[in-house]
C-alpha cells in the first residue's frame, strides 16, 4: 500500500538576502503637442509643394512664392544675414526635436521602487516635498519649513524659534532621512538641510 507524503516546502537558506527591488525608471512623455505641430507643418508644406509640382506638370506656372524663393536662394550668397538666420533657426528647431526625442520628460514624476516586475509607480515631486515638509514641521523647535524637491536633491530650509540649532538640525536629519526612505524612491535624493533663526522685524 502506497502512502502519499507531502513534499517539504522549499525555503531560502538562512542569511540569504531577498532579491533587490528594481527601479521603475524614468517615465517618458508622449510629447503630443510638439509631435502634432511638426506633423501639421510637414503635412501642410508637403501638400502645398506637391500641389505646385502637379500644377507645373499640367503646364501651369509655378506659384509666385516658389519662384521668389528659388530666385532668392540663387541670388543670395551663403554669408548673407537672412541665410545665416534661417540656417540657425532650422538648426535650433532640429536640436530641439532631437532633445525631445532622446529625453524622457515628465520631470515632475519621481520613479519609485518596483516590488513586482509588472508594477511601475512614480511620486509627484510636489507630493514628496509636502511629505518632507510635514515631517520637518513635526520636529520640536521648527517654526516654518520650506522644501524644494529636485530629481537628485531635496533642499530643506527651516526656521527655528527655540532650542539650539545643532539639536534641531540633528533631529531634522534623523526625521528627514527616515522620511526619504519611506518615500520608496528608486533613487533617494540627497538631503540639504539648513536651519536658521527668524529674522528680526524692522
Amino acid at each position: 500500500m502506497n502512502e502519499t507524503r507531502n513534499a517539504p516546502a522549499v525555503t531560502e537558506p538562512p542569511g540569504t538576502a531577498p532579491p533587490a527591488e528594481k527601479g521603475s525608471g524614468r517615465f517618458w512623455s508622449p510629447r503630443r503637442v510638439p509631435a502634432a505641430l511638426v506633423a501639421v507643418l510637414l503635412a501642410a508644406g508637403a501638400g502645398l509643394l506637391l500641389y505646385d509640382l502637379a500644377a507645373v506638370r499640367a503646364q501651369h506656372p509655378a506659384m509666385r512664392w516658389r519662384r521668389a524663393l528659388a530666385r532668392q536662394l540663387a541670388e543670395r550668397p551663403l554669408d548673407d544675414t537672412w541665410v545665416l538666420a534661417g540656417a540657425a533657426l532650422a538648426a535650433a528647431l532640429g536640436l530641439w526635436l532631437i532633445a525631445l526625442a532622446v529625453t524622457p520628460g515628465l520631470r515632475g514624476l519621481l520613479p519609485m521602487r518596483r516590488p513586482h516586475p509588472d508594477v511601475r509607480a512614480a511620486l509627484r515631486r510636489d507630493a514628496a516635498a509636502l511629505l518632507l515638509r510635514d515631517r520637518a514641521m513635526d520636529v520640536s523647535g521648527v517654526r516654518s519649513a520650506r522644501v524644494r524637491m529636485r530629481r537628485r536633491k531635496a533642499d530643506v530650509r527651516v526656521v527655528s524659534h527655540f532650542r539650539e540649532l545643532d539639536e534641531v538640525r540633528g533631529d531634522l536629519d534623523t526625521a528627514l532621512t527616515e522620511a526619504v526612505r519611506d518615500l520608496g524612491l528608486s533613487r533617494p535624493p540627497a538631503l540639504s538641510v539648513r536651519v536658521a533663526r527668524p529674522g528680526r522685524k524692522g
